[in-house]
C-alpha cells in the first residue's frame, strides 16, 4: 500500500511501515514508494524540508509513466515524530537524509539507511528484516556521496527519467531483500 503520508481511511498505518525519505518528497521518495508498493509493508513517503500537501510535478509523473508506474493522489508530506518512530525502516535517498535522522531522531539511526547501502550491503532473508537490519550497524555507520540519488529538481525531463531508471533497479534489487520469510 502506498500511504503517501496521509494514512489509511481509518487514520492508522496498517502493519510495518517502510519510510521513504528525501528532501521535498516531490521527487525521489515518491518514485521509490511507487516502486516499493509491492513490499510486505505499508510505505509512506516523506521529506526532511516540504511544503506540505503539494501534488507531485509534471516531470515527476513523466518519470514514473516512463518506468509503467504511477503515485497518482500524491501529496508532499513532511516527515513526522509519528511516521519515524512506527517505522521498521527509514529508506533514504541520500547521506543527507541519514544524517537527518541521526540528528533528530538518533533513537531510529539503527534503521536508517540509505537505499543505496541497503541494496549493497543487507543480507537476504530469512529472518525479520529488523534483526537483519540490526546486523549492519547502521547507527555507527559512515555515510558518503556514494549513496546518493541525485536530486533531479530543478533539472530536465531526462535527468527525472534517469532517476526514476535508476531507483527501478535499485528498487527491484531492493524488494527481495525486504520479505521477512
Amino acid at each position: 500500500m502506498l500511504n503517501n503520508g496521509a494514512g489509511t481511511g481509518s487514520g492508522e498505518l496498517q502493519g510495518p511501515v517502510l519510510v521513504t525519505l528525501c528532501t521535498g518528497n516531490a521527487a525521489r521518495s515518491v518514485m521509490a514508494g511507487a516502486m516499493l508498493r509491492t513490499a510486505p509493508l505499508t510505505v509512506v513517503t516523506a521529506g526532511t524540508h516540504v511544503i506540505e500537501g503539494q501534488p507531485m510535478s509534471r516531470r515527476t509523473r513523466a518519470a514514473l509513466e516512463a518506468v509503467g508506474l504511477n503515485a497518482d493522489g500524491h501529496r508532499s508530506h513532511q516527515v513526522t515524530d509519528e511516521d519515524i518512530d512506527g517505522s521498521v525502516l527509514i529508506l533514504a535517498m541520500a547521506a543527507e537524509h541519514v544524517s537527518y535522522i541521526r540528528r533528530k531522531h538518533p533513537h531510529a539511526a539503527h534503521r536508517t539507511a540509505s537505499i543505496k547501502r541497503l541494496v549493497r550491503d543487507l543480507p537476504p532473508g530469512p529472518g525479520a528484516l529488523a534483526d537483519r537490519l540490526a546486523t549492519l550497524a547502521l547507527a555507527d555507520v559512515e555515510v558518503g556521496e556514494w549513496e546518493d540519488v541525485e536530486d533531479p529538481a530543478g533539472g530536465d525531463d531526462d535527468l527525472y527519467v534517469s532517476c526514476a531508471e535508476e531507483l527501478a533497479d535499485l528498487c527491484a534489487r531492493l524488494l527481495p531483500l525486504l520479505d521477512d520469510s
